[in-house]
């Protein structure tokens, strides 16, 4: 089902979201951006991508814990600092996995709470824009929001009692409508869509304002000390 526009509110006044972010070893982080950052300056964009999703995340009104899924020390480190929960990926078997294994551990500590998964390359997120997708998808049981190109999925939420079932990587989209999932084309939410895997990806998210960790990691590129 594909919905267009819209407004919706959450019907739980005390059911603010857990998201659950999965995060990827750093090592092996955004490959596809090696040909326009280099091998050195990737993994730590990885990080900061991350940094600036999860920041944005927790400062949404709308969301009350953000729950990351990774086996990366130092990410787990940086983004515990920021007030993210950090659960490792014991299934260690992809994406799909993890945030199973997120919603698991949700689910343990707030059973009736609203969740979503998010990615964590999103360095433009706005929490404004992250909140009106979470109080649209407030109204169904499953809704995602699908990446810029309209192929891939950047969110996928689950009402309470409701099971996530994340099909996330490759066309996602398509897996998601198949299942059954709402999808989310509200106007003005750009960041939440705008993931980043390549360069060109990148240069669209700095044009559309990234938060201050990947700005300042790309500035610090810029003038030569990171490379």
């Amino acid at each position: 089902m594909r919905i267009e526009g819209g407004t919706a509110t959450n019907t739980d006044p005390a059911g603010r979201w857990s998201l659950v972010v999965p995060l990827k070893p750093l090592a092996r982080a955004k490959t596809r951006l090696a040909p326009a950052t280099g091998a050195l300056l990737r993994p730590r964009l990885a990080l900061a991508f991350a940094r600036d999703t999860v920041s944005a995340a927790l400062s949404c009104p709308d969301v009350a814990d953000v729950v990351v899924v990774t086996d990366d020390p130092v990410a787990g480190a940086a983004l515990a600092a920021l007030g993210a929960l950090v659960v490792p990926d014991a299934p260690g078997s992809g994406l799909n996995a993890a945030l199973a294994h997120g919603e698991r551990a949700v689910r343990a500590g707030r059973p009736g709470a609203p969740l979503a998964a998010l990615n964590a390359d999103l360095p433009a997120l706005r929490p404004a824009e992250l909140s009106r997708v979470l109080e649209f998808s407030a109204a169904f049981p499953r809704a995602f929001v699908p990446d810029a190109a309209e192929i891939g999925t950047t969110f996928l939420s689950a009402a309470p009692g409701v099971e996530l079932r994340p099909a996330f990587g490759g066309p996602s989209r398509v897996r998601h409508l198949a299942s059954g999932a709402v999808e989310i084309t509200l106007p003005g939410i750009a960041s939440v869509r705008r993931d980043v895997d390549t360069g060109e990806d990148l240069r669209v998210a700095l044009e559309l304002g990234v938060g201050p960790f990947t700005a300042g990691r790309w500035a610090a590129k810029a003038v030569g000390r990171d490379r």
